[in-house]
């Protein structure tokens, strides 16, 4: 998809094919947001798969994989092997999993590192276990490679949710608590891990200091500048430069937990019959999830977030719904009976947009039939609001599936109780991922420029030029494997390393783009419809279609001599 999806896959393949492993760069140009590690992780399956678009995914897929197992073994050790069960199913197949690691965002990798890290610091303090040297070093190698996957929070989150359990359960200033953590020998791991690539970092994107609170155009104060000052504590003040960012309400971002979670998010006013007491294993460890949950997201509260930026707390919200779950607590009958209703209601509402959109046609691609909201693509279900009752009639398969599916949980939550309950609602959860994904194929030509890179790759070879920043048609660029020019988009993600020494000059203006136009050399410009008008008024009236598709267009300076295939799936 465009946007960070294939951005974040072009960056690992421009790391493979370059062989500079240290320092990120898109388009040419150095850029320096995020920690690497995802980066190499993609890059080594690029170069043990192939370079595709899926094995871009695998990593992803194998990451929430392991964090199901992961929290799986995490229940079993605190619970017992049913609570165990249900909070591995819990985390496998909730909304939330599922819909954000549809994108190459390393949230999923930098969860299963958070739960391993709280797992290994409760098994470190276990006075039963035979070896909390190990956890020890298990918790510092987690801290080490949360580090290079997210910077800063992999530190804050389990570090912080650590201090105040250890604060509530009065072993802060206990001696033995940190004989068993060894934080001195951990800090040595955790920068034998992670500090090498900061350093080299630092030194090839000098200057080395900068203690500026400010950045704008034209400035530049190297990596560790931006990576820590810029990207970390800005940022988290809402004061980073360039803002290429928005931030979630938040109450929303607290609200939205009851879809993240769902359909177990039903069960959570079960979780408040828990008892919290860290009188024995189980105690504890729901307690640690409590801190856990609480520090998280008061930290998010209070700084610039994303819906996605909860993620590292599901391990723990799970493990207090697994736990919920096998003491079949009257709550959880209740929730079995408010998830009947929901998901009879869903099926009706699915049954009904069916019947309503069974004559409607469907020419050209899904984005005709669009209403198009800008403003609400803050939220990650923002595309949502997109949708009209026209649109459905491209989405009748999907649809239907998903009525199979609905069909299929309310069955199974009227007529079995107990175990076979909670999985057939798994099992609806599963038919509905299989529907939410050929949804998103349908959803292809407007959330992706794949169709449009397809026709140029069979088009005679030219250049690429972009009427957007980078990222609105990055799908264009990783499926063509071609660097663009950028056309008055010399802002957000791609202006702080422009002003890099050295970088190239891929940004154009109205003039050199009139210029590059009438040349002999062939050039292509992806463009959304919206901006024929201008493009019209600064080039003239040569502009020759060579595709479209999903609200935009593919145009080339000179006629071709063979017309390409014309596209508009």
């Amino acid at each position: 998809m465009d946007d960070v999806d294939a951005v974040q896959a072009q960056i690992a393949r421009d790391m493979l094919t370059s062989g500079d492993w240290v320092t990120a760069r898109l388009d040419g140009v150095i850029y320096l947001e995020k920690s690497p590690l995802h980066y190499w992780i993609n890059a080594a399956f690029y170069e043990l798969l192939g370079i595709s678009d899926w094995a871009a995914r695998v990593p992803y897929a194998l990451s929430s994989i392991a964090l199901a197992l992961l929290t799986t073994a995490f229940g079993i050790w605190a619970f017992g092997r049913k609570a165990g069960f249900y909070a591995g199913l819990c985390i496998a197949t909730c909304t939330g999993l599922f819909l954000f690691t549809r994108i190459l965002i390393p949230d999923v990798m930098l969860t299963f590192t958070v739960a391993l890290a709280m797992w290994a610091f409760l098994r470190a303090l276990d006075p039963q276990e035979a070896n909390p040297r190990l956890w020890a070093i298990t918790l510092a190698v987690s801290l080490g490679l949360g580090l290079l996957l997210k910077s800063l929070v992999a530190i804050v989150f389990p570090v912080f949710t650590a201090l105040i359990y250890l604060a509530v359960t009065r072993q802060l200033f206990v001696r033995e608590t940190w004989k068993r953590l060894h934080p001195v020998s951990g800090t040595l791991i955790v920068l034998l891990v992670a500090a090498p690539w900061h350093v080299l970092a630092t030194l090839r994107n000098p200057p080395y200091f900068s203690f500026s609170f400010h950045s704008g155009p034209g400035e530049y104060h190297g990596f560790l500048w931006f990576f820590f000052m810029n990207e970390q504590f800005l940022r988290f003040l809402n004061l980073r430069y360039p803002r290429d960012y928005n931030t979630v309400p938040r109450l929303y971002f607290w609200l939205f937990h009851l879809i993240w979670l769902f359909p177990w998010s039903v069960y959570i006013p079960a979780i408040f019959k828990l008892s919290f007491k860290p009188v024995d294993r189980a105690g504890q460890t729901r307690l640690l999830a409590l801190c856990w949950i609480g520090f998280l997201l008061i930290f998010f509260t209070f700084s610039t977030t994303q819906e996605y930026y909860s993620m590292p707390c599901y391990p723990a919200f799970a493990l207090l719904l697994g736990c919920a779950i096998a003491t079949r607590d009257k709550w959880i009958r209740v929730g079995t009976r408010v998830l009947f209703v929901l998901v009879t209601c869903c099926a009706v509402a699915g049954i009904g947009i069916l019947i309503a959109v069974r004559h409607v046609p469907t020419p050209a691609d899904i984005s005709v039939a669009l209403s198009y909201n800008p403003e609400a693509y803050t939220l990650s279900l923002g595309h949502m609001e997109d949708l009209t009752l026209r649109s459905f009639a491209y989405l009748r398969v999907p649809l239907a599936l998903a009525v199979v599916a609905f069909l299929i949980g309310a069955v199974g939550n009227l007529w079995w109780k107990g175990q076979r309950a909670f999985l057939g609602t798994a099992f609806m959860m599963v038919v509905f991922f299989h529907a939410a994904r050929l949804a998103m194929v349908a959803f292809d030509p407007f959330l992706s420029t794949r169709p449009l890179a397809e026709v140029i790759l069979r088009s005679p070879p030219g250049k690429l030029i972009s009427a957007y920043p980078y990222y609105e048609f990055s799908s264009v660029w990783f499926y063509t494997n071609r660097d663009p020019l950028i056309w008055n988009g010399r802002y957000n993600n791609l202006e702080y390393g422009s002003y890099a020494p050295g970088a190239p000059d891929i940004f154009i203006d109205d003039t050199r783009m009139q210029l590059l136009w009438r040349d002999s050399d062939r050039y292509y410009l992806v463009a959304e419809d919206g901006q024929l008008p201008r493009i019209s008024t600064v080039l003239g009236q040569q502009l020759n279609p060579v595709a479209h598709s999903g609200g935009k267009i593919v145009l080339t300076n000179h006629p071709l001599p063979n017309k390409a295939p014309f596209s508009d799936r």
